[in-house]
């Protein structure tokens, strides 16, 4: 039984393994653009946040986390993150820094 009980479990995890290393290359993805969108905003003197697409974005987002029964406030929260850290990268990049 105990034996029955771990091969489930290595089957799950296996699975949850599978499904982070996805996230990591979607997440990766995601800041190779962001960080051209930060490029063109230094280009034309644009500020490094925009929080009417912040905004929009995030109301996105939860209705996608409802329609996927997925806590809509933990997925406000966890793309809170990512833009936050995405303008940090803006920022940098305005400043000359490398992000």
């Amino acid at each position: 039984m105990q034996e029955d009980h771990q091969r489930k479990l290595t089957e799950y995890r296996e699975s949850i393994d599978n499904i982070d290393a996805a996230l990591v290359f979607m997440l990766a993805e995601r800041f190779k653009i962001t960080k051209k969108v930060g490029f063109y905003k230094k280009e034309h003197s644009l500020p490094p946040a925009d929080p009417a697409r912040e905004q929009l974005q995030i109301e996105r987002l939860r209705s996608l986390a409802n329609s996927a029964n997925l806590d809509p406030e933990f997925s406000e929260k966890f793309l809170q993150f990512i833009i936050k850290e995405v303008i940090r990268h803006h920022e940098q990049i305005r400043d000359g820094e490398t992000p």
